[in-house]
């Protein structure tokens, strides 16, 4: 048992507990988001009181005691914390189908999934709906001929547009979109399918985001075509022109964080505006003899980097990223280590004391991975003598590869874990493009830009294009390899919490204890290993059904809730096309899973009206209003309540989970929350006990023999 106990002794840990803060801090914010139900205000105030006064006490307190309230306190804090994040942005969301004129500024301009240019709208202006009720951010997709607006930041646009609130996940525990919107701001999304026109000019207040859609329009003229597009992704995070093609391409050879303006762009730039000024000084014998040259070309670099942030439109990515350089350069300007767990922990704390709720995203989880991974392994390899004894010819090669192989296998989980997808040449493309990107790429655009002022731009341009050209290439030829990509199956919600547990004993805990760190990991492989899909999927508006067969999942629908269709095979691990999924569809074909009931799909009034009927045991999965047969029915107004739902085996019956199970009711997801539809809301009510609803948490045995309905 003493043995045992020195492992984990606290002389150990003593100076090196700092990094510890941030995950205190990120467990609680986890905590606050794993709730099922929404914590009154007076007791989120009274958690952020109890954290304040933890921190107090814990000054008076020693050994084991200080570290565990400081620890409790900070756990508390995190909730309270993320708490108050989430009532800080609270506004209205719509609640119900919108159609009709939609008015609004542009203040923000992407791509969809589906490749169209999408608009991001304030100042929201809605037919018949009152302005208390108004979201105040819009999201909306421009389908069809739109030749008759150019969208330019600022612009007031008129439209005719479906809008309706963000959509919660596709299935229980699934990404959660509504919750992801919540925190943008976003109190609808939709689309247009006739031309946006424009109403005013720019009044001339987005004067960043103006001068940021300035600069990528002239960067794509001095380089036509995707080169010119990444380029503008990469200097300003405009990636309204980077096609789907390319994306995916960069994906496949997992070169998709290169687009993204990220710690490896901000790093880059600031290293070499530092290093470019540090090696101008040392040519002035004046400046480099009695002027402090590395902290003045640290200053300098750290200003760069924060017009950077400005000019980027300062997004949750690049403001991690300007963070850690912000650190880094800190550190040198007080003659500190630039690089180390302490500074890499004092980023983190930043950016969750900014925004909470980026513990969540995958941006935060594999930033902080690759950089926790990277700072902690090259940590051990300069504390044990080894990157002194290559030979220096070496050492540049041989740390680009191990930086890699770091780096990717630290985020590797988390990009299974969200995408469902694994590149298996990520490393060969890696090593092939990063050095492209820090020798040729940023340097020539940094050129480039301070060049611009003198119409000389086009020079550093011009070398900046010749390397992204080789990037583009390199990834379209590791995409096409065969075998490129993988795809795994989601994870329970468990696995990553778990996996990152474990990874953060192995790489911030002193001595042989960190070990330990291990278990969770193991346990979090093995439970992704057992991972069980769902034997029925069901939209949340019953107009797709999804059985999984032993061929992969058959879907309803050739057509029709193509997203939705989408993220459930990809989480199944076998994306393919919904035509394909839908051919599965068959009841002759498909093969016999129990001998019990039916599931029937019927979609629309006219099918409602021909269907046959069911027998006891049966399922009919229905869109209709109205559906009083004898068997069991779950219909749209009852899937508006739960949200999608899955049906699980369980023994020898089925267990129905729906979306609200595992959201539970928060301020993102609360229904209704309109108040000023109580018509529509008394219908639903309505509509809802006619069906026959299973509310049953066990299903009868032997369902779903056959996949029918057309």
């Amino acid at each position: 048992m003493g043995g045992a106990w020195r492992l984990f002794a606290l002389s150990r840990q003593e100076g090196h507990l700092f990094p510890w803060v941030p995950v205190c801090l990120a467990t609680g914010i986890g905590l606050y988001f794993g709730l099922r139900v929404e914590p009154p205000v007076w007791a989120l105030a009274a958690l952020g009181l109890a954290g304040a006064v933890g921190l107090v006490l814990a000054r008076f307190a020693h050994g084991w005691l200080r570290i565990g309230l400081t620890a409790l306190a900070l756990v508390t804090a995190g909730t309270a914390l993320a708490g108050a994040r989430a009532h800080l942005v609270a506004g209205p969301v719509l609640d119900f189908r919108h159609y009709g004129p939609v008015e609004g500024r542009v203040v923000g301009i992407d791509r969809s999934a589906s490749d169209a240019v999408r608009l991001t709208l304030d100042r929201v202006r809605l037919d018949r709906v009152a302005p208390s009720e108004t979201p105040r951010r819009v999201r909306v997709s421009l389908h069809g001929a739109q030749r008759w607006l150019d969208p330019a930041p600022g612009q007031t646009v008129i439209l005719t547009g479906h809008l309706s609130g963000p959509a919660g996940p596709a299935e229980p525990g699934g990404f959660d979109f509504q919750r992801h919107a919540w925190f943008l701001g976003l109190g609808a999304v939709g689309y247009t399918r006739t031309p946006a026109l424009l109403l005013e000019l720019p009044d001339g207040a987005l004067v960043v985001f103006a001068a940021r859609r300035a600069l990528a329009a002239r960067v794509q003229d001095l380089l036509p075509g995707q080169t010119g597009a990444v380029a503008a992704a990469i200097l300003t995070g405009d990636r309204s022109a980077v096609a789907r093609g390319t994306q995916e391409d960069l994906r496949a050879a997992n070169l998709a964080h290169l687009l993204a303006i990220s710690g490896l762009h901000m790093g880059l730039l600031a290293g070499v505006v530092f290093g470019g000024l540090r090696f101008a000084l040392a040519l002035w014998p004046a400046a480099a003899l009695r002027a402090p040259a590395k902290k003045i070309a640290a200053a300098i670099a750290l200003v760069a980097a924060a017009g950077y942030l400005v000019l980027s439109g300062g997004n949750v990515a690049t403001e991690r990223a300007f963070v850690m350089v912000a650190v880094a350069l800190g550190a040198v300007l007080c003659d500190r280590r630039a690089l180390s767990l302490r500074g890499v922990a004092l980023a983190a704390l930043v950016v969750l004391v900014l925004r909470p709720e980026a513990l969540l995203g995958p941006g935060f989880q594999m930033s902080f991975a690759a950089t926790t991974a990277l700072v902690a392994a090259f940590g051990v390899l300069r504390d044990a003598g080894l990157q002194a004894r290559w030979p220096a010819w070496t050492r540049g090669p041989v740390s680009l590869v191990v930086s890699s192989a770091v780096a990717g296998a630290a985020t590797a989980p988390v990009a299974m874990a969200h995408f469902n997808m694994v590149s298996h040449y990520g490393l060969v493309a890696n090593l092939l493009a990063v050095p492209l990107m820090g020798t040729v790429v940023m340097p020539a655009g940094v050129a480039g830009l301070a060049l611009m002022p003198l119409g000389l731009g086009w020079i550093g341009f011009g070398v900046m294009g010749a390397g992204l050209e080789a990037i583009l290439r390199i990834a379209e030829e590791v995409a096409g390899l065969p075998g490129a990509v993988g795809h795994v199956p989601a994870p329970p919600a468990t696995v990553l919490p778990l996996m990152a547990a474990g990874g953060l004993v192995c790489l911030l805990w002193r001595g042989a204890g960190r070990l330990a760190g291990l278990v969770p990991v193991g346990v979090a492989v093995a439970l992704w290993a057992g991972a069980e899909r769902p034997m029925v999927l069901i939209s949340d508006t019953g107009r797709l059904v999804g059985v999984l067969s032993d061929a992969g999942r058959a879907l309803s629908r050739e057509w029709g809730e193509g997203f939705v269709a989408g993220i459930w095979l990809e989480n199944d691990g076998a994306p393919v096309p919904q035509e394909r999924a839908a051919a599965r569809w068959n009841p002759s074909g498909m093969p016999v899973q129990t001998d019990g009931g039916r599931i029937f799909h019927v979609r629309g009034k006219r099918e409602t009206a021909a269907f046959g009927g069911c027998d006891q045991g049966d399922i009919v999965v229905t869109d209709a209003r109205r559906a009083d047969w004898s068997c069991a029915v779950i219909c749209g107004a009852s899937l508006r309540r739960s949200g999608a739902v899955a049906l699980f085996r369980e023994g020898s019956g089925l267990r129905r989970v729906g979306v609200r199970d595992r959201t539970g009711d928060r301020l993102w997801s609360a229904w209704p929350q309109n108040t000023a539809y109580g018509a529509e809301r008394s219908r639903f009510d309505a509509d809802t006990e006619l069906c026959a609803v299973l509310e049953e948490a066990r299903l009868s045995p032997g369902m779903i023999r056959q996949a029918t309905g057309r």
